[in-house]
């Protein structure tokens, strides 16, 4: 009889296994000695205790599955419970019992992080939501916006699902947005399009009105209108793309005949009045040698027979028009502030003015001179700095004065 630990031959061949249940018979043995079929056994029991190994190294070492791995650990607890093998059972038993409480707290793990996914999806739905019915309530950007949209919905595609209610709840606001967006955009474009077609009517009553002047001679009045027309043309906003181009073409053309035509006839009438022109640069130059003016008088004489010629001369290019006629008007306003300062020296009344105050200060600083000898006899100092200062204010104005009375002698 065998004294193998975990099992034994009876006398019939009758092979058992040791459990902590008690005994249990796996077998029997008829063709040898007991030792022959504890080996057998043995053997059947190390290929049982190989699976165990191998579903221990795939559940600690891979990403099974768990419903797959307890299907497993099922499957072999059921093996080694009705196990035809001789060996530790129990401690295969428990071994699964361990990897049962691997499986399920990596189940656990597994509900844990799909929850959290899913609370992470659901905040990325939320964001995507916000955002679209900001976009659909707020933008004017309607190419970036609606482009932006679009880039939300393929996000919600991208993102993972939550649960059926809520999705179903956010998909819906999404999608509420998006067309709240489209209506909102079409709103728009509707008005715009009513607004160029009344920029546009505008337009075609600057262009008829810039085309009826386009033939006219009335060189001056009617290039005030053509800017004034340019001026509303800016005004009035934009019309469609195609009749902004044409209306403005129209416009162009018309202003440009009449620019041009007026150009022509202007460069004529200059090339005519360049005889004019060479005339009056001899009568500015004969005008600036008066200057300076030493008497206004003859000054005035000569400068009126200069502009007598100059208005016989006729009129100049309008390129040098400015030029001789600002040259002239200097020559004549320096005569003029001459006869001015001439008048003034003239005047009797304002010489008899200044005078007037060259006596009085003469009288007054007599006076003050008379105190301050009195003063300065009795030692008032206080008197004596008053009436100086006064004295010398008195000398200064007096200096004054007789310069002015000196310009009329």
């Amino acid at each position: 009889m065998s004294t193998d630990p975990w099992g034994r031959v009876d006398d019939d061949g009758t092979v058992y296994v040791r459990t902590a249940e008690g005994e249990r018979a796996v077998g029997s043995w008829q063709a040898g000695e007991p030792e022959e079929a504890l080996a057998y056994f043995h053997r059947k029991y190390d290929e049982l205790a190989g699976q165990v190994q191998l579903l221990e190294q795939r559940v600690r070492g891979t990403d099974l599955a768990p419903a797959q791995a307890e299907a497993s650990i099922a499957k072999l607890r059921e093996a080694v419970a009705d196990a035809h093998a001789v060996g530790d059972l129990d401690a295969l038993t428990a071994r699964l019992d361990g990897l049962s409480e691997l499986v399920s707290q990596r189940r656990e793990e597994i509900k844990a992080a799909r929850e959290r996914a899913r609370a992470e999806a659901r905040a990325v739905k939320e964001r995507i939501v916000a955002e679209a019915e900001r976009i659909a309530e707020e933008t004017t950007h309607w190419k970036s916006g609606g482009e932006r949209l679009r880039q939300l919905v393929e996000e919600w595609k991208a993102a993972d699902r939550i649960d059926r209610a809520t999705e179903a709840v956010l998909w819906k606001r999404l999608s509420a947005a998006r067309t709240a967006f489209a209506k909102r955009r079409k709103a728009y474009f509707a008005g715009l399009d009513e607004q160029r077609e009344q920029v546009r009517a505008a337009k075609e009553r600057i262009v008829a009105e810039a085309e009826a002047l386009a033939d006219s001679t009335d060189w001056g009045p009617t290039a005030a209108i053509y800017r004034d027309l340019m001026q509303q043309w800016k005004s009035a906003g934009r019309a469609s793309r195609e009749a902004e181009d044409e209306l403005w073409a129209r416009f162009k053309a018309a202003q440009d005949q009449f620019f041009q035509a007026r150009s022509a006839v202007f460069a004529e009438r200059d090339a005519s009045l360049a005889a004019n022109a060479v005339v009056k640069e001899q009568l500015l130059a004969e005008a600036e040698k008066l200057l300076p003016v030493t008497d206004a008088r003859a000054a005035r004489s000569a400068l009126r027979g200069i502009l007598e010629r100059w208005e016989a001369a006729g009129p100049v290019p309008r390129d040098q028009r400015d030029r001789l006629e600002g040259g002239l008007r200097r020559v004549d306003e320096a005569v003029r502030k001459a006869e001015d300062a001439e008048w003034k020296r003239s005047n009797p009344e304002a010489r008899a003015r200044a005078q007037s105050t060259v006596d009085q200060l003469r009288t007054s600083i007599a006076q003050l001179e008379k105190r301050l000898d009195k003063a300065q006899a009795a030692g008032r100092v206080k008197d004596i700095k008053e009436t100086e200062e006064a004295l010398t204010a008195r000398r200064s104005w007096l200096a004054e004065a007789e310069r002015t009375l000196a310009e009329f002698s």
